[in-house]
């Protein structure tokens, strides 16, 4: 209802009845011949004011708006790649089908326009309407044109609003898939393999986080949704496919916030006879092609080389606390209240209280990319140990814009080590750990029969999409992330 009481949807209705009632399907198969707006525009810019061409060009889209209500109209017409104004007049569709255009056919009806381009005294190019087609009656009004759908819930729940009424939204959905392009092309260009591996999985592994489980009912077995592609592409590598990634949706089961959503999009490759200095490498030339393709105009350089820091140094450069100095979680606990920080109660091991003191001191200072280097071998169940640094893996998590953006590694490769860490990681679960990796033979099996050695990388496209649109939430870049019921 309106304010003045108006049922709007009842009205919509009425003008569907009558427009059954004239013979017109409101909801048509197909209107084939459509051109792009821009389509139409690009090769006419160059028209003089008033001119008019022979020209004619078929269109169809939304309408966003309407002016003029004697003999002539002229409607705003908006599709992916533009807007383009119409031109209707009563002389040239005729008494009954210029009564419908104007009677019957409401803002955010989609339609289809026939016509020949010009241009109007005003510098308008525009489409003058020979003929018209409903290809789709809209039943509800669309968003107030001047305020848009301003409501987060709203926007979010209901994205097919907020794409409607805001171009710079479809813009953003555009570019994040010109950014997944781009990924793809530079990846396909250096060799890689794009490989599909399970979604529902035997059993979860390749991270600490929680997984969604389900049950395979013609199996009477319990599943997992898989919340990481490592351990599968692994066994490609093993199996002989050299350079091979994935990007396709993982899920974790965790909480909701401005950088977590548990559905998302994750990008992992794994190539063989490197280590994790060539991942890096790629990887911040990757990032910057892909920058440099989208036309990113932000604050942050990707040009290569990336900062490097070490993970402990960054700690104690941030805090003043060198966490290889007590190896465990009292006597990190001792060196922080020695420096004055405040000591979470929740952190139950040494490994995650270093987790902390990273998220919370030194991550949001890294604005420009950066890599931290050489991570505490507790935090890396599938690393392998570093070759000069007892204690650490070959790891590192590139960082800009404040946030992680990726988590790399020398692939561990040894079958006794890794058989070694799942048993580490069995510890932990009984302990409490409800992040801890299970044991998976038929990954160890594969890494039984020999991988070579191997670099490996993960990058989220979410965030990747909000550093590189400038966005701050991981829910402005998800076309329908996850919200309470």
């Amino acid at each position: 209802m309106t304010e003045d009481g108006t049922d709007l949807v009842g009205v919509r209705r009425r003008k569907l009845a009558e427009l059954r009632e004239a013979g017109v399907d409101p909801y048509p198969h197909a209107y084939p011949g459509v051109v792009p707006v821009a389509d139409v525009k690009e090769p006419h810019a160059g028209l003089s004011d008033g001119e008019e061409t022979e020209v004619r060009a078929r269109i169809a889209g939304r309408l966003a708006a309407r002016r003029g209500q004697g003999k002539a109209m002229f409607l705003d017409l908006v599709d992916r790649s533009g807007r383009m104004q119409l031109h209707a007049r009563l002389d040239v569709l005729g008494e009954e089908a210029f009564a419908r255009l104007r009677d019957q056919v409401d803002l955010g009806d989609i339609v289809g326009a026939d016509g020949t381009v010009f241009k109007t005294r005003r510098g308008e190019l525009s489409l003058k309407l020979e003929d018209f087609a409903v290809l789709s009656k809209a039943l509800r009004p669309p968003p107030d044109k001047f305020h848009g759908v301003h409501d987060v819930e709203t926007r979010f729940r209901h994205r097919e609003l907020d794409l409607l009424s805001d171009e710079e939204a479809r813009a953003l959905f555009v570019t994040r898939a010109r950014i997944i392009s781009a990924v793809r092309r530079f990846l396909d260009e250096d060799r890689f393999v794009e490989v599909e591996t399970p979604v529902l999985q035997p059993i979860y592994g390749g991270a600490a986080a929680r997984p969604f489980t389900t049950h395979f009912n013609a199996l009477d077995q319990t599943m997992y949704l898989r919340i990481a592609t490592e351990l599968y592409l692994k066994r490609c590598i093993v199996g002989g496919l050299e350079r091979v990634y994935e990007l396709g949706k993982d899920f974790r089961n965790e909480g909701l916030s401005p950088k977590h959503n548990p559905e998302f999009t994750m990008l992992e490759w794994y190539e063989a006879y490197a280590d994790y200095t060539d991942v890096a490498d790629r990887y911040e030339r990757l990032v910057a092609s892909v920058a440099s393709e989208i036309g990113y105009d932000g604050d942050i350089d990707f040009t290569a080389p990336w900062k490097r820091l070490t993970f402990g140094g960054s700690i104690r450069d941030a805090t003043g606390v060198d966490i290889y100095a007590d190896r465990t979680l009292e006597g990190l606990s001792e060196l922080m209240r020695a420096n004055g920080l405040e000591v979470p109660e929740h952190e139950a091991t040494w490994a995650r209280m270093c987790d902390h003191l990273l998220s919370k001191y030194v991550e949001p200072h890294l604005i420009q990319p950066t890599f931290l280097l050489d991570y505490p071998v507790e935090l890396s169940p599938f690393a392998k140990r570093h070759r000069s640094e007892p204690g650490l893996v070959e790891r590192f998590e590139a960082f800009a814009g404040g946030m992680e953006i990726a988590n790399a590694f020398t692939e561990l490769n040894d079958p006794d080590d890794q058989r070694a860490r799942f048993e580490e990681q069995a510890a932990a679960a009984r302990a409490g750990d409800e992040e801890a990796q299970p044991m998976d033979e038929a990954f160890l099996s594969a890494l039984e029969h020999g991988m070579p050695p191997t670099g490996g990388l993960g990058t989220g496209i979410d965030r990747l999409t909000m550093l590189l649109t400038g966005k701050a939430s991981i829910r402005e870049v998800v076309l329908f992330p996850a919200l309470r019921s």
